[in-house]
């Protein structure tokens, strides 16, 4: 379940902080992001409708769910790369359980986050690299271009963390590059 894994995250706040607990923030963040939430404040709203039935199910020991300021504050505290960690270990183990008699087939893409620049500071907008299997309808993770790159460079190194041994992998005509 997705929940033993959030708890695998180190919470950084100190001890007096830490009145609601990570992977419940980021378990029902999830289940909001899944219902349609599109900010904290929505979050905040499908916590608090479903609060009861979360205290039932979790038996978490919160008095009253968390303001959208405490969730903002721990989502923007949370360590990316770790929580990246996470989620590909749960993506892998998910897909080493599950059986299927497709081809084993892996579509990597790249696409710019749209409204992610930032004119103020002078930085270019986010390009993100995704791993998706197919076969398994898995994404199987993320990776953040470097500013002044493309996504070739970022290819190889996913390549070198992900064992992809033994799928068909597509790319877009960017990658039949003569010297990547």
């Amino acid at each position: 379940m997705l929940i033993d894994y959030l708890k695998e995250l180190t919470d950084s706040r100190r001890a007096q902080g830490q009145q609601y607990q990570i992977h419940y923030i980021l378990l029902f963040t999830i289940f909001a992001k899944l219902c349609g939430a599109n900010s904290y404040r929505d979050v905040e709203r499908f916590m608090n409708s479903h609060f009861y039935k979360f205290d039932e199910l979790f038996d978490m020991g919160w008095v009253r769910p968390p303001a959208y300021t405490t969730i903002r504050n721990i989502i923007q505290g949370l360590n990316r790369d770790m929580l990246e960690y996470i989620f590909r270990k749960y993506t892998k183990d998910l897909q080493d359980n599950k059986l299927t008699n497709k081809a084993k087939c892996i579509a990597i893409d790249g696409k710019t986050i749209r409204g992610s620049f930032n004119n103020f500071e002078d930085k270019k907008a986010i390009h993100i690299l995704s791993v998706f299997d197919t076969s398994n309808d898995l994404i199987l993770g993320h990776y953040e271009t470097e500013e002044k790159s493309n996504e070739i460079p970022a290819l190889v190194q996913f390549l070198e963390e992900i064992d992809l041994s033994g799928y068909i992998i597509t790319l877009d005509a960017m990658h039949c590059q003569k010297n990547s």
